[in-house]
């Protein structure tokens, strides 16, 4: 329980971590309408579990034939997530929120659009395997289950929260525009507690 609290953690300090995927989705919201969001969302969220599958039987892979390798996944996973924090808190500030011109498109293509962002940003790839082995308790048997388990909380996390920040994209472009401030506190925030969850990471190396 208390590893699945920690995931959906770090899983929602890492969506209001501002990436390409936001960036899209908030961007269809405010020119398109809150349903183009929540469709390139779908398109994201698909593209999530096909990294959450094939990193877990990536994993599984690697704990059977060399396992000394999950300690190294779980020690780089903890020096990610700590560059994730130094990127949030040397972020320039610029604003996910502030409107772009695109053209409208139909719902198969932002779809789809929504699917191949998220399939080809790097980032996310990296967050799963950073993200699973810290969690996964290889003395605890069934480890893809857990794996499938963490993933699946880290999904549901960022679906969540990503459907609550696009519904409200127009109200939070106006609001940011207007208090550049709330902006900088955001990344301080999320900056401090992705270190602090990096370190802890760092330290308790007690299921590799």
């Amino acid at each position: 329980m208390n590893n699945g609290i920690s995931v959906a953690a770090i899983s929602l300090g890492v969506v209001v971590t501002p990436g390409p995927n936001m960036m899209y989705m908030v961007s269809r919201s405010i020119a398109q309408g809150r349903r183009a969001g929540v469709v390139s969302l779908g398109g994201v969220a698909v593209g999530a579990l096909v990294f959450v599958v094939v990193t877990n039987l990536g994993l599984m892979s690697v704990l059977r034939t060399v396992p000394v390798l999950y300690t190294f996944f779980k020690i780089v996973g903890a020096v990610y997530l700590a560059w994730l924090a130094w990127q949030a808190l040397r972020s320039d500030g610029a604003s996910v929120f502030a409107p772009r011109e695109m053209a409208d498109t139909s719902t198969r293509r932002l779809f789809a659009m929504g699917l191949v962002t998220n399939l080809l940003n790097p980032k996310i790839a990296l967050l799963y395997l950073s993200l699973i082995p810290q969690f996964v308790d290889t003395r605890a048997g069934h480890v893809l289950l857990q794996g499938f388990v963490f993933g699946g909380i880290q999904v549901a996390v960022s679906v969540c929260a990503n459907l609550v920040i696009i519904t409200a994209a127009g109200a939070l472009s106006e609001f940011l525009a207007a208090r550049p401030a709330w902006l900088r506190a955001q990344r301080y925030v999320t900056g401090s507690a992705l270190g602090a969850l990096a370190l802890l990471l760092a330290m308790d190396q007690s299921q590799a």
